[in-house]
């Protein structure tokens, strides 16, 4: 039925979901196993929270089950495009995505440690930087004891390699 003849009170609007962590065309949308694991728990939630929804309005349960139906099918497009790596068989003395990295940056006294990952598992606070990132970008193919220098608008900053592992957590 053409919307011109639906009462305008019964329209609902199109929910609006923000977008995922941005993956730009053409780049392989890779994972760790974690990540994939990530992933598949937010799907199940996602169909939990559908399953659960305790909404007696029809039209509040039809916009609800409308919002997670979208953020669901960017979940499912994401899951069906992502390339798991195994980290067992990546160089291990040898930066690359997957690899818990240990950098000493610029004075600091603190060593500091990230891992490369995908796109949706990057979280600066868990130490995780997505691999399209400029600093993981630096430090790709950098062995131990190599230094990676990050040119800023006011300084370098300099990355040097401290340790390499490749863990699956």
């Amino acid at each position: 039925m053409s919307r011109g003849f639906v009462k305008e009170e019964d329209q609902e609007d199109i929910p609006f979901v923000a977008p995922r962590a941005h993956l730009p065309e053409g780049i392989t949308n890779y994972v760790t196993q974690n990540g994939m694991n990530e992933l598949l728990l937010e799907k199940q939630a996602f169909s939990d929270e559908k399953e659960d929804l305790n909404i007696t309005n029809e039209k509040e349960r039809r916009i609800a089950i409308n919002h997670i139906n979208a953020k669901l099918q960017l979940l499912i497009n994401r899951i069906a495009t992502a390339k798991i790596v195994d980290l067992s068989k990546q160089p291990q003395d040898e930066i690359r995505f997957g690899a818990w990295v240990t950098l000493k940056v610029g004075g600091a006294k603190t060593p500091q440690k990230y891992q490369i990952v995908g796109v949706d598992e990057a979280d600066i606070a868990k130490g995780k930087i997505s691999f399209i990132s400029p600093i993981a970008k630096l430090l790709t193919n950098k062995k131990i004891g190599e230094k990676a220098i990050l040119k800023l608008a006011k300084e370098d900053r300099i990355f040097e390699i401290l340790n390499i592992a490749y863990l699956n957590n």
